[in-house]
């Protein structure tokens, strides 16, 4: 999802590079970055992604993945804030973007073993496997705590590309133990807690993830709110652009 064509082209694979002349239509995807406040420093959970993987392979993510159709059918009891609401409604229906939340919830629990939720309401049902295995705990999601923080568009001269919507939320959200190195479906190797200033200078990180790191330290620094926008990066004539969400 790099933004930046020049840059990036020395770090994709063949694979990763479009051969036909159309652009591939982006597809919705979501990131949820958790912070933990527990020590001197905010930390943010990252991962490596295999090096067989089609999509940034070798990178170090935080955990997410593409909309899934059953992530428009849950209802959970705390909804968004009506301000994330508003701006992630631009450009698509509340329906969808309830959906792009609750994947970002979802495939965080698939990659990384973590329920970001409450117990507080009757447990939602659900006949998707994915989601009938998050429920199973008796936890609902909850996305009252997430916050919109940026948004970005895989460049057209990617094979594969994706619209994704980055959430953040707080550790004390997290249902659970929360370990060191949490473990999940594997999809994500070598997932750990790791400074967010230290986090800025992995050397193997996406140039859109550096951009998504450093709007989350300014927000963090700041004091920032729910209605604050963020960062929406994505290419017009191959050129970089940078907008607001």
């Amino acid at each position: 999802m790099n933004p930046d064509q020049q840059g990036d082209n020395a770090y994709i694979s063949k694979s990763e590079l479009r051969t036909s002349s159309r652009a591939v239509r982006p597809r919705d995807a979501a990131t949820l970055i958790i912070v933990r406040r527990d020590g001197a420093q905010p930390r943010v959970l990252m991962g490596k992604r295999a090096a067989t993987h089609k999509f940034m392979p070798n990178k170090f993510v935080f955990p997410g993945g593409k909309v899934d159709r059953a992530d428009a059918r849950i209802r959970p009891p705390l909804d968004l804030h009506p301000e994330v609401l508003r701006r992630l409604s631009a450009g698509c229906s509340e329906s969808r973007a309830r959906a792009l939340a609750l994947a970002a919830i979802r495939e965080t629990y698939e990659e990384a073993g973590l329920i970001i939720g409450e117990r507080g309401s009757a447990t939602i049902r659900s006949r998707s496997p994915q989601w009938a295995d998050f429920l199973k705990h008796g936890i609902n999601p909850r996305l009252d705590g997430l916050h919109l923080i940026a948004r970005a568009i895989t460049p057209p001269y990617r094979n594969r590309r994706f619209d994704a919507r980055f959430f953040m939320v707080d550790a004390e959200h997290i249902q659970g133990d929360i370990h060191d190195r949490p473990e999940g479906s594997g999809e994500l190797l070598d997932l750990h807690w790791i400074e967010l200033a230290e986090a800025k200078f992995i050397e193997q990180l996406p140039h859109i993830t550096r951009t998504v790191l450093n709007a989350l330290e300014q927000r963090l620094q700041a004091g920032a709110g729910f209605a604050t926008p963020g960062p929406f990066v994505y290419q017009r004539y191959g050129k970089s652009v940078v907008g607001d969400i």
